[in-house]
Protein backbone atom coordinates (compact mmCIF):
# COMPACT_ATOMS: atom_id res chain seq x y z
CA UNK A 1 0.00 0.00 0.00
CA UNK A 2 2.78 2.63 0.45
CA UNK A 3 4.61 1.56 -2.71
CA UNK A 4 1.36 2.04 -4.29
CA UNK A 5 0.44 5.47 -2.75
CA UNK A 6 3.65 7.19 -3.54
CA UNK A 7 4.29 5.51 -6.95
CA UNK A 8 0.74 7.40 -7.40
CA UNK A 9 1.46 10.49 -5.75
CA UNK A 10 4.67 10.76 -7.42
CA UNK A 11 4.18 10.02 -11.08
CA UNK A 12 0.65 11.99 -11.08
CA UNK A 13 2.73 14.92 -9.73
CA UNK A 14 5.68 14.38 -12.74
CA UNK A 15 2.42 13.95 -15.00
CA UNK A 16 1.35 17.57 -14.66
CA UNK A 17 4.02 19.27 -16.65
CA UNK A 18 2.63 17.44 -19.79
CA UNK A 19 -0.82 18.32 -19.06
CA UNK A 20 0.25 22.15 -18.45
CA UNK A 21 1.54 21.76 -21.97
CA UNK A 22 -1.10 20.16 -23.76
CA UNK A 23 -3.28 22.97 -22.12
CA UNK A 24 -1.48 25.78 -23.38
CA UNK A 25 -0.36 24.19 -26.95
CA UNK A 26 -4.55 23.57 -26.97
CA UNK A 27 -4.92 27.57 -26.11
CA UNK A 28 -2.60 28.31 -28.74
CA UNK A 29 -4.04 26.79 -31.45
CA UNK A 30 -7.38 27.94 -30.40
CA UNK A 31 -5.83 31.43 -30.60
CA UNK A 32 -4.56 31.17 -34.17
CA UNK A 33 -8.11 29.60 -35.04
CA UNK A 34 -9.88 32.29 -33.90
CA UNK A 35 -7.58 35.35 -34.62
CA UNK A 36 -7.52 33.62 -38.30
CA UNK A 37 -11.10 33.58 -38.66
CA UNK A 38 -12.04 37.16 -37.60
CA UNK A 39 -9.33 38.08 -39.67
CA UNK A 40 -10.23 36.38 -42.66
CA UNK A 41 -10.34 39.30 -44.95
CA UNK A 42 -6.72 40.39 -44.22
CA UNK A 43 -5.84 36.97 -44.74
CA UNK A 44 -7.82 36.99 -48.53
CA UNK A 45 -5.71 40.16 -49.21
CA UNK A 46 -2.62 39.39 -49.15
CA UNK A 47 -2.78 35.53 -50.34
CA UNK A 48 -1.29 34.14 -46.37
CA UNK A 49 -3.84 31.30 -46.32
CA UNK A 50 -1.25 28.93 -46.61
CA UNK A 51 0.86 30.67 -43.67
CA UNK A 52 -2.39 30.77 -41.79
CA UNK A 53 -2.77 26.77 -42.12
CA UNK A 54 0.94 26.52 -41.44
CA UNK A 55 0.87 28.53 -38.39
CA UNK A 56 -2.47 26.43 -37.49
CA UNK A 57 -0.72 23.06 -38.24
CA UNK A 58 2.31 24.58 -36.06
CA UNK A 59 0.08 25.18 -32.80
CA UNK A 60 -1.47 21.47 -33.10
CA UNK A 61 1.77 19.75 -33.86
CA UNK A 62 2.93 20.92 -30.09
CA UNK A 63 -0.91 20.19 -29.11
CA UNK A 64 -0.13 16.50 -30.77
CA UNK A 65 3.27 16.08 -29.07
CA UNK A 66 2.36 17.39 -25.32
CA UNK A 67 -0.88 14.82 -25.81
CA UNK A 68 1.08 11.90 -26.44
CA UNK A 69 3.36 12.64 -23.55
CA UNK A 70 0.17 13.02 -21.34
CA UNK A 71 -0.97 9.38 -22.78
CA UNK A 72 1.97 7.84 -22.90
CA UNK A 73 2.98 8.91 -19.07
CA UNK A 74 -0.54 8.06 -18.00
CA UNK A 75 0.48 4.57 -19.53
CA UNK A 76 3.29 4.50 -18.00
CA UNK A 77 1.34 5.05 -14.22
CA UNK A 78 -1.38 2.19 -15.15
CA UNK A 79 1.65 0.05 -15.54
CA UNK A 80 3.68 0.90 -12.32
CA UNK A 81 0.40 0.15 -10.15
CA UNK A 82 -0.22 -2.71 -11.97
CA UNK A 83 3.45 -4.16 -11.39
CA UNK A 84 3.21 -2.66 -7.72
CA UNK A 85 0.31 -4.67 -7.42
CA UNK A 86 1.39 -7.65 -9.09
CA UNK A 87 4.58 -8.11 -7.46
CA UNK A 88 3.13 -8.07 -4.03
CA UNK A 89 -0.07 -10.69 -4.95
CA UNK A 90 2.52 -12.70 -6.56
CA UNK A 91 5.10 -12.44 -3.17
CA UNK A 92 2.49 -12.85 -0.30
CA UNK A 93 0.92 -15.88 -2.67
CA UNK A 94 4.65 -17.55 -2.30
CA UNK A 95 4.54 -16.83 1.30
CA UNK A 96 1.04 -18.64 2.19
CA UNK A 97 2.13 -21.25 -0.22
CA UNK A 98 5.47 -21.79 1.41
CA UNK A 99 3.34 -21.61 4.81
CA UNK A 100 0.92 -24.29 3.61
CA UNK A 101 3.98 -26.63 2.31
CA UNK A 102 5.44 -26.16 6.32
CA UNK A 103 1.92 -27.16 7.79
CA UNK A 104 1.57 -23.72 9.27
CA UNK A 105 -1.26 -22.63 6.93
CA UNK A 106 -4.17 -24.40 5.52
CA UNK A 107 -5.64 -23.87 1.94
CA UNK A 108 -8.32 -22.51 3.08
CA UNK A 109 -5.51 -19.78 4.64
CA UNK A 110 -4.19 -19.44 1.21
CA UNK A 111 -7.54 -18.67 -0.37
CA UNK A 112 -8.66 -16.25 2.57
CA UNK A 113 -4.88 -14.15 1.82
CA UNK A 114 -5.87 -14.15 -1.94
CA UNK A 115 -9.21 -13.06 -1.32
CA UNK A 116 -7.79 -10.27 1.07
CA UNK A 117 -5.28 -9.07 -1.49
CA UNK A 118 -8.14 -8.95 -4.20
CA UNK A 119 -10.36 -6.90 -1.45
CA UNK A 120 -7.67 -4.52 -1.06
CA UNK A 121 -7.16 -3.81 -4.71
CA UNK A 122 -10.55 -2.36 -5.08
CA UNK A 123 -9.70 0.76 -2.73
CA UNK A 124 -6.33 1.25 -4.41
CA UNK A 125 -7.10 1.39 -7.77
CA UNK A 126 -9.51 3.88 -6.37
CA UNK A 127 -7.31 5.66 -4.84
CA UNK A 128 -5.19 5.71 -7.80
CA UNK A 129 -7.97 6.74 -10.15
CA UNK A 130 -9.67 9.27 -7.91
CA UNK A 131 -6.26 11.34 -7.26
CA UNK A 132 -5.18 11.29 -10.74
CA UNK A 133 -8.87 12.74 -11.95
CA UNK A 134 -8.85 14.87 -9.71
CA UNK A 135 -5.33 16.42 -10.04
CA UNK A 136 -6.04 16.40 -13.89
CA UNK A 137 -9.56 18.36 -13.38
CA UNK A 138 -8.01 21.05 -11.19
CA UNK A 139 -5.22 21.44 -13.29
CA UNK A 140 -7.73 22.23 -16.54
CA UNK A 141 -9.29 24.63 -14.15
CA UNK A 142 -6.18 26.17 -13.89
CA UNK A 143 -6.82 29.10 -16.00
CA UNK A 144 -10.59 29.30 -14.10
CA UNK A 145 -8.68 29.85 -10.76
CA UNK A 146 -6.17 32.35 -12.11
CA UNK A 147 -8.57 34.61 -13.14
CA UNK A 148 -10.04 35.10 -9.70
CA UNK A 149 -6.38 36.14 -8.81
CA UNK A 150 -6.59 38.65 -11.54
CA UNK A 151 -6.32 42.39 -10.02
CA UNK A 152 -9.08 44.43 -11.60
CA UNK A 153 -8.00 48.10 -11.95
CA UNK A 154 -11.13 49.91 -12.22
CA UNK A 155 -13.56 48.63 -9.45
CA UNK A 156 -16.98 50.11 -7.99
CA UNK A 157 -16.88 51.30 -4.25
CA UNK A 158 -18.42 49.55 -1.66
CA UNK A 159 -20.61 52.68 -0.63
CA UNK A 160 -20.98 53.94 -4.08
CA UNK A 161 -24.08 55.94 -4.90
CA UNK A 162 -25.89 56.50 -8.33
CA UNK A 163 -25.23 59.18 -10.27
CA UNK A 164 -27.40 62.09 -10.02
CA UNK A 165 -27.43 65.21 -12.88
CA UNK A 166 -28.33 67.72 -10.70
CA UNK A 167 -26.40 70.58 -13.10
CA UNK A 168 -27.62 69.03 -16.38
CA UNK A 169 -24.34 67.23 -16.66
CA UNK A 170 -21.55 69.40 -16.80
CA UNK A 171 -18.08 67.23 -16.88
CA UNK A 172 -15.03 68.59 -15.70
CA UNK A 173 -11.01 67.33 -16.22
CA UNK A 174 -9.33 68.34 -13.45
CA UNK A 175 -5.39 68.00 -13.91
CA UNK A 176 -5.85 64.63 -15.17
CA UNK A 177 -2.85 62.71 -15.95
CA UNK A 178 -2.73 59.10 -17.81
CA UNK A 179 -0.87 56.62 -19.96
CA UNK A 180 -1.63 53.17 -21.03
CA UNK A 181 2.00 52.58 -20.44
CA UNK A 182 4.51 54.78 -18.42
CA UNK A 183 6.89 55.24 -20.77
CA UNK A 184 3.97 56.61 -23.39
CA UNK A 185 2.05 59.61 -21.11
CA UNK A 186 -1.16 60.29 -23.23
CA UNK A 187 -2.80 62.76 -21.16
CA UNK A 188 -0.72 65.33 -18.79
CA UNK A 189 -2.53 67.50 -16.67
CA UNK A 190 -5.31 67.98 -18.92
CA UNK A 191 -7.85 70.30 -17.46
CA UNK A 192 -10.77 71.45 -19.07
CA UNK A 193 -14.49 71.50 -18.83
CA UNK A 194 -17.49 70.46 -20.95
CA UNK A 195 -20.88 72.86 -20.22
CA UNK A 196 -24.10 71.08 -19.89
CA UNK A 197 -26.56 70.89 -22.49
CA UNK A 198 -23.88 72.46 -24.91
CA UNK A 199 -22.18 70.83 -28.34
CA UNK A 200 -18.41 70.41 -27.63
CA UNK A 201 -16.45 69.49 -30.49
CA UNK A 202 -12.67 67.77 -29.11
CA UNK A 203 -10.11 67.85 -31.79
CA UNK A 204 -6.78 67.74 -32.21
CA UNK A 205 -3.95 65.94 -34.38
CA UNK A 206 -3.87 61.56 -34.16
CA UNK A 207 -2.65 60.84 -31.05
CA UNK A 208 -3.55 63.51 -28.80
CA UNK A 209 -5.90 61.82 -26.74
CA UNK A 210 -9.59 62.39 -28.00
CA UNK A 211 -10.82 58.64 -27.57
CA UNK A 212 -8.91 57.80 -24.73
CA UNK A 213 -10.52 61.03 -22.58
CA UNK A 214 -14.04 59.17 -23.71
CA UNK A 215 -12.57 55.73 -22.45
CA UNK A 216 -11.68 57.29 -19.06
CA UNK A 217 -15.23 58.92 -18.75
CA UNK A 218 -16.86 55.63 -19.75
CA UNK A 219 -14.83 54.20 -16.82
CA UNK A 220 -13.06 51.16 -19.04
CA UNK A 221 -9.74 52.46 -17.21
CA UNK A 222 -8.95 55.20 -14.60
CA UNK A 223 -7.22 57.94 -14.11
CA UNK A 224 -3.49 58.18 -12.47
CA UNK A 225 -3.44 61.35 -11.33
CA UNK A 226 -6.07 64.23 -11.08
CA UNK A 227 -9.97 63.02 -11.37
CA UNK A 228 -12.74 63.71 -13.53
CA UNK A 229 -16.39 64.81 -12.14
CA UNK A 230 -20.09 65.08 -13.29
CA UNK A 231 -22.19 67.71 -11.76
CA UNK A 232 -19.53 68.03 -8.98
CA UNK A 233 -19.42 64.15 -8.60
CA UNK A 234 -16.51 61.73 -9.31
CA UNK A 235 -16.94 59.39 -11.18
CA UNK A 236 -14.85 56.92 -9.23
CA UNK A 237 -17.53 57.28 -6.36
CA UNK A 238 -20.83 56.58 -8.52
CA UNK A 239 -21.49 53.40 -9.51
CA UNK A 240 -20.76 52.21 -12.88
CA UNK A 241 -24.28 51.12 -13.61
CA UNK A 242 -25.56 54.57 -13.19
CA UNK A 243 -22.51 56.36 -14.59
CA UNK A 244 -22.80 53.72 -17.97
CA UNK A 245 -26.26 54.13 -18.16
CA UNK A 246 -25.73 58.27 -18.32
CA UNK A 247 -23.33 58.13 -21.70
CA UNK A 248 -24.61 57.65 -25.10
CA UNK A 249 -21.75 56.47 -27.58
CA UNK A 250 -21.39 56.32 -31.01
CA UNK A 251 -17.87 54.43 -31.99
CA UNK A 252 -15.88 55.01 -35.19
CA UNK A 253 -15.52 50.91 -35.31
CA UNK A 254 -19.25 49.96 -34.74
CA UNK A 255 -19.83 46.51 -33.46
CA UNK A 256 -22.28 44.57 -34.18
CA UNK A 257 -23.77 41.39 -33.15
CA UNK A 258 -24.15 38.28 -35.88
CA UNK A 259 -28.09 38.80 -35.64
CA UNK A 260 -30.62 40.90 -37.54
CA UNK A 261 -30.88 44.71 -37.65
CA UNK A 262 -33.96 44.73 -35.28
CA UNK A 263 -31.93 42.95 -32.56
CA UNK A 264 -29.20 45.17 -32.97
CA UNK A 265 -30.69 48.68 -33.05
CA UNK A 266 -33.08 46.93 -29.82
CA UNK A 267 -29.69 46.74 -28.44
CA UNK A 268 -29.82 50.24 -26.71
CA UNK A 269 -32.81 49.52 -25.04
CA UNK A 270 -33.58 45.19 -24.94
CA UNK A 271 -37.04 46.63 -23.89
CA UNK A 272 -38.32 48.49 -26.85
CA UNK A 273 -40.82 47.61 -29.23
CA UNK A 274 -40.92 47.04 -32.62
CA UNK A 275 -42.49 50.63 -33.28
CA UNK A 276 -39.63 52.40 -31.30
CA UNK A 277 -36.65 50.59 -32.84
CA UNK A 278 -38.58 51.89 -36.47
CA UNK A 279 -38.71 55.37 -35.47
CA UNK A 280 -35.39 55.46 -34.17
CA UNK A 281 -34.21 53.98 -37.12
CA UNK A 282 -35.85 56.87 -39.18
CA UNK A 283 -34.15 59.22 -37.08
CA UNK A 284 -31.11 58.23 -38.32
CA UNK A 285 -31.94 58.32 -41.73
CA UNK A 286 -31.54 54.24 -41.94
CA UNK A 287 -35.47 52.80 -42.35
CA UNK A 288 -35.40 53.81 -45.71
CA UNK A 289 -32.10 51.25 -46.75
CA UNK A 290 -33.93 48.73 -43.96
CA UNK A 291 -37.23 48.58 -45.38
CA UNK A 292 -35.67 48.30 -49.09
CA UNK A 293 -33.90 44.91 -47.93
CA UNK A 294 -35.77 41.45 -48.78
CA UNK A 295 -36.35 41.01 -45.13
CA UNK A 296 -36.09 44.14 -43.95
CA UNK A 297 -35.46 44.35 -40.18
CA UNK A 298 -35.58 40.79 -40.12
CA UNK A 299 -32.28 40.79 -42.39
CA UNK A 300 -28.67 39.23 -40.85
CA UNK A 301 -26.11 41.72 -40.98
CA UNK A 302 -23.20 39.32 -40.16
CA UNK A 303 -20.37 38.31 -37.80
CA UNK A 304 -19.28 42.20 -37.36
CA UNK A 305 -22.06 43.57 -39.44
CA UNK A 306 -19.81 42.35 -42.63
CA UNK A 307 -23.14 41.90 -44.94
CA UNK A 308 -23.70 45.94 -44.55
CA UNK A 309 -21.53 48.87 -45.71
CA UNK A 310 -19.71 51.19 -42.70
CA UNK A 311 -21.92 53.90 -43.64
CA UNK A 312 -24.78 51.56 -42.66
CA UNK A 313 -23.09 50.20 -39.84
CA UNK A 314 -22.61 54.28 -38.39
CA UNK A 315 -25.90 54.60 -38.61
CA UNK A 316 -27.15 51.80 -37.00
CA UNK A 317 -24.64 52.97 -34.19
CA UNK A 318 -26.66 56.09 -33.81
CA UNK A 319 -29.94 54.18 -34.12
CA UNK A 320 -28.69 52.35 -30.82
CA UNK A 321 -28.00 55.90 -29.07
CA UNK A 322 -31.82 57.32 -29.96
CA UNK A 323 -33.12 54.28 -28.66
CA UNK A 324 -30.99 54.48 -25.39
CA UNK A 325 -31.56 58.11 -25.08
CA UNK A 326 -29.28 58.88 -22.48
CA UNK A 327 -28.55 62.66 -21.03
CA UNK A 328 -24.74 62.39 -22.20
CA UNK A 329 -23.97 61.32 -25.78
CA UNK A 330 -20.41 60.90 -27.18
CA UNK A 331 -20.12 60.63 -30.70
CA UNK A 332 -16.03 59.41 -31.79
CA UNK A 333 -15.88 59.80 -35.29
CA UNK A 334 -19.40 59.32 -35.91
CA UNK A 335 -20.14 60.05 -39.54
CA UNK A 336 -16.00 59.02 -41.04
CA UNK A 337 -17.86 56.54 -43.02
CA UNK A 338 -20.74 58.83 -44.45
CA UNK A 339 -20.78 60.64 -48.09
CA UNK A 340 -21.35 64.17 -47.60
CA UNK A 341 -24.98 64.22 -48.41
CA UNK A 342 -25.80 61.70 -46.02
CA UNK A 343 -23.85 62.90 -42.97
CA UNK A 344 -25.43 66.32 -43.48
CA UNK A 345 -28.57 64.72 -43.37
CA UNK A 346 -27.66 62.83 -40.12
CA UNK A 347 -26.00 65.56 -38.62
CA UNK A 348 -28.99 67.82 -39.51
CA UNK A 349 -31.08 64.77 -37.60
CA UNK A 350 -28.46 64.79 -34.69
CA UNK A 351 -28.28 68.76 -33.86
CA UNK A 352 -32.62 68.28 -33.58
CA UNK A 353 -32.06 65.56 -30.85
CA UNK A 354 -29.22 67.55 -29.16
CA UNK A 355 -31.99 70.78 -28.88
CA UNK A 356 -35.08 68.43 -27.89
CA UNK A 357 -33.61 68.26 -24.67
CA UNK A 358 -30.61 70.40 -24.25
CA UNK A 359 -28.35 67.10 -24.47
CA UNK A 360 -24.68 67.66 -23.13
CA UNK A 361 -22.69 66.27 -26.23
CA UNK A 362 -19.03 65.76 -27.19
CA UNK A 363 -18.04 65.17 -31.05
CA UNK A 364 -14.57 63.72 -31.41
CA UNK A 365 -13.56 64.17 -35.16
CA UNK A 366 -11.00 64.83 -37.92
CA UNK A 367 -12.94 66.26 -40.37
CA UNK A 368 -13.97 69.94 -39.09
CA UNK A 369 -16.71 71.43 -41.53
CA UNK A 370 -18.58 68.48 -39.40
CA UNK A 371 -18.35 70.57 -36.29
CA UNK A 372 -17.67 74.11 -37.09
CA UNK A 373 -21.05 74.99 -35.45
CA UNK A 374 -20.30 73.84 -31.64
CA UNK A 375 -20.76 75.72 -29.01
CA UNK A 376 -17.57 74.70 -27.66
CA UNK A 377 -14.26 73.37 -30.01
CA UNK A 378 -11.74 72.29 -27.52
CA UNK A 379 -8.33 71.60 -29.40
CA UNK A 380 -5.47 69.09 -28.13
CA UNK A 381 -2.11 68.68 -28.50
CA UNK A 382 0.64 66.55 -26.31
CA UNK A 383 -2.18 65.06 -23.98
CA UNK A 384 -3.60 69.17 -23.22
CA UNK A 385 -5.57 71.76 -24.15
CA UNK A 386 -3.75 74.44 -26.55
CA UNK A 387 -6.82 76.30 -27.46
CA UNK A 388 -10.25 76.45 -26.68
CA UNK A 389 -13.38 78.43 -27.82
CA UNK A 390 -15.72 79.06 -31.15
CA UNK A 391 -14.89 78.28 -34.70
CA UNK A 392 -14.43 82.14 -35.68
CA UNK A 393 -12.25 82.76 -32.49
CA UNK A 394 -10.16 79.97 -33.21
CA UNK A 395 -9.99 80.71 -37.20
CA UNK A 396 -9.39 84.32 -35.80
CA UNK A 397 -6.22 83.56 -33.41
CA UNK A 398 -4.05 81.84 -36.24
CA UNK A 399 -3.29 78.40 -34.36
CA UNK A 400 -3.19 74.83 -34.38
CA UNK A 401 -7.12 74.87 -35.04
CA UNK A 402 -6.40 77.47 -37.66
CA UNK A 403 -4.19 75.56 -39.69
CA UNK A 404 -6.34 72.69 -39.73
CA UNK A 405 -9.21 74.32 -41.06
CA UNK A 406 -6.82 75.98 -43.87
CA UNK A 407 -5.42 72.59 -44.71
CA UNK A 408 -8.91 70.70 -44.99
CA UNK A 409 -10.59 73.96 -46.49
CA UNK A 410 -7.99 74.04 -49.39
CA UNK A 411 -8.35 70.27 -49.58
CA UNK A 412 -11.57 70.62 -49.86
CA UNK A 413 -11.89 73.09 -52.68
CA UNK A 414 -9.31 71.34 -54.95
CA UNK A 415 -11.57 68.51 -54.60
CA UNK A 416 -14.65 70.29 -55.27
CA UNK A 417 -12.38 71.86 -58.61
CA UNK A 418 -11.93 68.51 -59.86
CA UNK A 419 -15.52 67.45 -59.79
CA UNK A 420 -16.41 70.28 -61.27
CA UNK A 421 -13.61 69.75 -64.23
CA UNK A 422 -14.72 66.62 -64.42
CA UNK A 423 -18.28 67.57 -64.83
CA UNK A 424 -17.10 70.41 -67.58
CA UNK A 425 -15.18 67.60 -69.80
CA UNK A 426 -18.47 65.26 -69.46
CA UNK A 427 -20.70 68.05 -70.43
CA UNK A 428 -18.66 68.95 -73.52
CA UNK A 429 -17.93 65.39 -74.65
CA UNK A 430 -21.76 65.46 -74.55
CA UNK A 431 -22.30 68.42 -76.71
CA UNK A 432 -19.59 67.27 -79.64
CA UNK A 433 -21.88 63.78 -79.69
CA UNK A 434 -24.60 65.87 -80.01
CA UNK A 435 -23.43 67.96 -82.98
CA UNK A 436 -21.95 64.53 -84.76
CA UNK A 437 -25.18 63.45 -84.35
Amino acid sequence: MAAYTWFTIATTAWRTRFRKQANAAENRGATVELDSLINYEAVKYFNNEKYEAKRYDSALKEYEDASIKVATSLAYLNTGQNLIFSTALTGMMYMAAQGVAEGSLTVGDLVMVNQLVFQLSVPLNFLGSVYRELRQSLLDMETLFNLQKVNIAVQEKPNASPLTLNQGGVVRFENVSFAYRPDRPILSDLTMTIPAGRKVAIVGPSGCGKSTILRLLFRFYDVQSGRITIDGQDIRDVTLESLRKSIGVVPQDTPLFNDTIEHNIRYGNVDASHEEVVAAAKRAQVHDIVEGLPEGYATQVGERGMMISGGEKQRLAVSRLILKDPPLLFFDEATSALDTHTEQLLLGNINGILKEKARTSVFVAHRLRTIYDSDVIIVLKDGTVAEQGTHEQLVENNGIYSELWSAQEMLFTEEGEEEGQAEGRERRVGEDLAKRA
